[in-house]
């Protein structure tokens, strides 16, 4: 735990994860630095739609499914049966004024993130026309990135900035305007942008001690795709038959103590999470499922507890789980 409260960046590569077979240098060198792992994510309803989908997935990672159901017009799970017209808690309400960000070209995101009171931006305005010529366009975005995290040439500004920025790029989108000249959306661009922030943030800086990156990268629409092989769930094909009625239950399908229902067993979505001197090292070497699965530090985690756990390194939450 830093001395400090960190600030956040989570750059969410939505329905990229499929594509981790490209040359992602970059990925792999946070991953060596990073601890990694899975977050789970509950079975997808029947017949979804592909926008349906990208809020409903970004929803659980803010732990906000409930809010969903509310913009959806449907029944909330939660115990209170919440409807349409039930009042949804921002995100500065639930994290003690934490002030957020995102930065998004999905029409339905933005939306969303509004009802959340999420200060929601696109991606041409984090560039600065005055230095994007010089510092390139992903360098140009990465600055941008930074700034709204109040981290300037260098330097930890103490007003004006968010405590966490989600950068949402998914897979086959278009940017609006002069963006379409500087932003390639896809895993090219999420391997250069990292690629970027972590130049920035060099071991012993300013910003590499207080910056908290995490990487998220989820498999989308898992219809499109043989995936049966992407599991988590430990097998219990090789344990003696007698003593199978005693293995606990894998954390992660449980909520209090009570079972999870409609737990996806694969597919997670991918997480790598790096902040200098602060994070625990495992020994992954690679931005990969198999490498995570088996070198991986996090294991696997509901993707609904993740936002609280990027509060707690911001000291907005109390500490979830071990």
């Amino acid at each position: 735990m830093a001395d400090k409260p960190s600030r956040a960046l989570v750059v969410y590569g939505d329905g990229l994860a499929p594509s981790l077979d490209a040359p992602i240098p970059h990925l792999h060198s946070l991953a060596t630095k990073a601890c990694c792992g899975f977050l789970s994510l509950p079975d997808s309803p029947p017949s979804e739609s592909e926008d349906d989908r990208v809020v409903r997935e970004f929803s659980i990672l803010l732990d906000a499914f409930d809010a969903y159901c509310v913009q959806k017009g449907e029944e909330s799970t939660c115990d209170s049966g919440s409807r349409g017209t039930a009042l949804v808690p921002t995100v500065s309400e639930r994290f003690m004024g934490m002030k957020a960000a995102m930065v998004t070209s999905n029409p339905s995101l933005r939306s969303f993130g509004n009802k959340l009171g999420i200060n929601v931006l696109q991606f041409e305005e984090l560039i600065d026309k005055k230095h994007s010529v010089a510092e390139g366009p992903i360098d140009a975005v990465s600055c941008g990135l930074l700034k709204l995290l109040g981290f300037q040439e260098g330097k930890l500004m103490d007003t004006g900035y968010f405590d966490l920025v989600f950068v949402h790029i998914g897979a086959g989108e278009q940017g609006d305007g002069e963006a379409d000249k500087v932003i390639n959306y896809g895993i090219e661009y999420v391997n250069a942008l990292v690629g970027s922030l972590m130049h920035v943030a060099q071991p012993g800086s300013e910003i590499g001690s207080r910056l908290h990156l995490s990487l998220v990268m989820s498999y989308g629409d898992i219809s499109k795709f043989a995936c049966s092989h992407l599991l988590t769930l430990v097998s219990k094909d090789n344990a003696d038959s007698r003593l199978v009625r005693l293995f606990p239950r894998q954390s992660y399908t449980m909520r209090g103590e009570k079972p999870r229902e409609d737990v996806r067993h694969h597919c997670p979505m991918l997480i790598a999470q790096w902040q200098d001197a602060v994070t625990r090292r495992d020994m992954a070497e690679a931005f990969s499922f198999e490498d995570f699965k088996e070198h991986g530090g996090n294991l696997v985690i509901p993707a609904d507890r993740f936002l609280h756990e990027i509060a707690f390194k911001l000291w907005k939450a109390p500490k979830y789980g071990a």
